[in-house]
């Protein structure tokens, strides 16, 4: 036996004992409940159970006085709920008890009921029915009404006042206030208010129907035990009444007093105004505080004690203990002062000593941003009918959609340092575009087609650079029957984040992102990923290849036709560019397609054969890098190409510059930061079933 009481069970075991217990709790409880209605209850379980009754109203009350907010008692919704089916179960097996064994007494359904039947109503029923019911009204139609309708207000005003605490959060933790950990904690807090005030108002109403449920059940009591005592124990009707309406009174009240007690916790609770005090403490802190006020209350109580007729002694003792008090007040606040005057000047308070830096205090960049003035919050809050939110989403999922992969989420804050309608774009906790938006207004774009003038604000689009005007929403039609193209504000936002994203599309194609991209296409084919990454080619080599394709606009949705590209070539190289190449060779067909959509010919620029031998000498001489080119020569291809795509787009035409397989990557990159809108092809990439129809020489005379 000594070796079994010693014997100690492992962690896990007394963790899963501890688990069990718990989750037991609320079946167990339950069962209670549906046992008392049920099955029939000894007198002395009864009074065990009023008796816990009573001190669990007690206990609820008193925790409601000593909390200082709230959410500090956030269980009492469920345990007025389990309080209240408590009172009901007790009613149930108390009524069969006092049906079936009042006749033998006042003491049948046990010392609780007989207690309140007899010494707190003095054994009289016509007394007790008259305590029962005013109880009854007052909890009904005062505690519990006002707790209700202050959780009802308390829940609305909770509500309409989330967004502004969750923006005043955001700014606390924008301005460095607050760390993350803070602010999660804070949005918890605020949401739990507005439930908790939800949860008030739906469980008051259980209290309300406790005590019309009280009033029925002691008026059937009386019926019922008048008739079962008449009809069935030949009582007479005086000994009947007393017995059964005594019992029946004592029932009620023993029931009525712990859901009053409860309903004034529950009105305490949600009318209190959250302090770093309890109750008491604000009580006594703020209602006798001043000595002033208690010596007029002093006063009055005095001279109303002096007229003949009052209970004089009652009122002069009343009044000589407020006075009393407020000559305490007023003597504890002069020695305050005096010691004040008394005390040495105490030096300045020492400056707090600055804490250690951390890695904790290292914040990670955010990928992408959109920092918005304080004007363009309705845009990105949904309870105010914000859809930036929404579009973004279907930005990144077009995105996916169109170039292959999955851009990084967008980062929303507030910069108060912006002006009201101007927003930031951030890459990497760097600026790449900046603009101003009007919530409320439409930009009216001209596509360079429109007829006309529109009042408002002149500007351009931010994304494109168009002419623009910012106009009321009542000139909508107007503009766009003009030849304007119309949008809201979140659009503009929209466009140009898109845009941006689009164009630093390289820079968003991250290690994590290929490997999430050879993730997914080692789902349907995982050997091929096996076999290239990383045993034929590393993983910083394959993200450099494809953001050589990014950077030049091809997209990477065939991934399959990229690795099996790599897969063939890296035995012959394993440098980045030359591999590029031969990518885009083998997807000549979707890089076409992606410029001449449908197109069975092609209508490009291209050099002429003197300029095309020159750049290929001048290619050999110095490299691929192109550092030996002439600058004259730079400065006349720059000038000639510029000119050539502008004839090209006012056809209405890609402008597309085919050259050598050797000149492209050259080409390409010497001409992309002048003009981003031409695109340099190889003779390799163009499909052998389309035509090529040349409009223009670069270094010559047009075609």
């Amino acid at each position: 036996m000594n070796a079994l009481s010693n014997l100690k069970l492992p962690a896990w075991m007394q963790g899963l004992a501890k688990g069990a217990n718990k989750s037991l709790a609320a079946p167990i409880l339950i069962v209670m409940l549906l046992a008392m209605m049920v099955l029939p209850l000894p007198a002395f379980v009864l009074d065990l159970f009023f008796s816990f009754n009573i001190a669990l109203a007690i206990i609820v009350l008193l925790t409601s006085l000593y909390t200082v907010k709230p959410l500090d008692f956030m269980a009492f919704p469920t345990i007025l709920l389990v309080s209240t089916m408590l009172r009901l179960s007790l009613n149930v097996a108390s009524t069969r008890v006092v049906l079936t064994e009042g006749h033998t007494g006042a003491d049948a359904a046990g010392k609780v009921i007989e207690a309140f039947g007899h010494f707190l109503i003095g054994g009289n029923y016509a007394v007790g029915i008259v305590v029962f019911v005013i109880l009854t009204i007052i909890n009904f139609t005062v505690v519990t009404k006002g707790a209700g309708r202050i959780a009802e207000v308390g829940a609305r005003f909770a509500l309409d006042a989330m967004p502004g605490k969750q923006m005043a959060i955001d700014a606390d933790l924008n301005a460095g206030l607050i760390g993350e950990a803070e602010a999660r904690k804070r949005r918890s807090e605020v949401a739990q208010e507005a439930e908790f005030y939800g949860a008030m108002d739906g469980a008051s109403k259980y209290v309300r129907g406790d005590a019309v449920a009280g009033i029925l059940v002691t008026v059937i009591n009386v019926v019922g035990g008048l008739l079962v005592g008449l009809l069935q124990h030949d009582m007479s009707f005086a000994d009947a009444i007393k017995n059964y309406t005594l019992l029946a009174i004592g029932d009620g009240l023993v029931a009525q007093i712990p859901s009053l007690v409860i309903s004034t916790a529950a009105g305490i609770v949600v009318s209190r105004v959250a302090s770093e005090q309890d109750i008491g403490g604000q009580v006594i802190g703020q209602l006798f505080a001043k000595p002033q006020v208690l010596y007029i209350t002093g006063a009055i109580i005095g001279g109303m004690g002096l007229i003949p007729g009052m209970p004089n002694l009652v009122f002069l003792l009343l009044s000589s203990i407020l006075v009393g008090a407020g000559w305490l007040l007023t003597r504890r606040a002069s020695s305050a002062a005096t010691a004040a005057e008394a005390a040495p000047e105490a030096p300045p308070p020492a400056a707090p000593e600055q804490e250690e830096a951390t890695w904790q205090d290292i914040m990670p960049v955010d990928t992408l941003g959109l920092e918005v003035g304080y004007r363009l919050i309705p845009l990105v809050d949904k309870t105010q009918g914000g859809e930036l939110l929404k579009r973004i989403k279907g930005i990144r999922k077009k995105f996916a959609q169109e170039v292959g992969f999955l851009a990084p989420p967008v980062h929303i804050r507030d910069n108060l340092e912006l002006k009201p309608s101007a927003y930031r774009i951030t890459l990497k906790g760097v600026e790449v575009g900046t603009g101003e938006a009007f919530n409320g207004q439409f930009l009216a774009i001209n596509p360079g087609m429109a007829s006309g003038t529109l009042p408002g604000l002149v500007t351009t689009d931010p994304a494109f650079g168009l002419p623009a005007t910012w106009i009321d929403a009542g000139l909508r039609d107007q503009a766009q029957t003009m030849g304007y193209t119309v949008v809201d504000a979140g659009t503009v936002v929209a466009t140009h984040l898109n845009h941006l994203i689009t164009t630093h599309a390289s820079e968003l194609l991250g290690r994590a992102e290929v490997q999430a991209l050879l993730d997914h296409l080692g789902k349907d084919a995982p050997k091929l990923v096996e076999d290239l990454v990383p045993k034929m080619v590393s993983l910083s080599t394959l993200q450099k290849v494809l953001q050589n394709l990014l950077v030049e606009g091809v997209h990477i949705r065939d991934m399959r036709t990229i690795i099996e590209t790599l897969a063939e070539h890296t035995v012959h190289t394993q440098d980045p560019n030359d591999l590029t190449a031969l990518v885009r060779i083998a997807l000549g067909r979707a890089i076409v397609q992606q410029l001449f959509p449908g197109a069975g010919e092609l209508s490009v620029m291209t050099l002429d054969n003197r300029l095309e031998r020159l750049l290929m000498q001048a290619l050999s001489a110095s490299g691929p890098d192109g550092a030996g080119i002439e600058p004259g020569l730079a400065d006349t291809i720059a000038q000639q190409a510029q000119a050539a795509a502008t004839q090209q787009e006012a056809l209405g035409l890609t402008p597309v510059l085919l050259v050598p397989g050797p000149l492209r990557a050259l080409l390409s990159r010497f001409l992309r930061r002048a003009l981003p809108q031409l695109k340099v092809l190889s003779h390799a990439e163009i499909p052998e079933t389309k035509t090529i129809r040349v409009t223009s020489l670069v270094g010559g005379q047009p075609a």
